[in-house]
């Protein structure tokens, strides 16, 4: 089925944000399974994880609306060099990708493609779930100080 191709270049942008985010994610679980902080290594991979299925989804979608899936394309990553720093900067990202799924969600609509509206819909409530993780952590760590969050994650 010939899509949109406004719709398809959106799609390819949104892949990029996904391929982007597990990119930061991984650096990120990894840097805290370094520093021994396997329970946050562990929630930070499986986000990673969740990109990379929203990356396969949109990949589908993509090839589907007989588009070209970009796959060589990262925008630009942000690292935290300490954990508080890395959830800021996830929390960019995710807030990030709420406004850039919102926005495809009215285009696809405009466009009448409904089934990719769908998608990005449960895509943009994993999305919200992420957003919320990670706040309730940075909550955490506001209430009970850094150095106490961390002696909950270890294993």
């Amino acid at each position: 089925m010939k899509g949109n191709q406004k719709l398809i270049d959106v799609l390819n942008s949104l892949l990029a944000d996904e391929l982007t985010a597990i990119n930061q994610y991984m650096v990120h679980s990894e840097m805290c399974a370094d520093w021994g902080y396997e329970k946050l290594h562990q929630s930070i991979e499986a986000r990673a994880i969740a990109e990379m299925k929203h990356a396969e989804t949109l990949i589908g979608r993509i090839l589907f609306l007989e588009g070209t899936p970009v796959v060589s394309v990262l925008k630009e990553i942000f690292i935290g060099s300490d954990v508080e720093k890395q959830l800021a900067r996830d929390r960019a990202a995710e807030h990030g990708a709420i406004a850039a799924y919102n926005a495809a969600i009215i285009l696809a609509g405009e466009v009448g493609d409904f089934a990719t509206r769908e998608i990005l819909e449960g895509i943009l409530s994993d999305e919200d779930g992420h957003i919320d993780e990670i706040e309730e952590m940075l909550d955490q760590i506001g209430h009970m100080t850094l150095p106490i969050f961390l002696t909950t994650q270890v294993k």
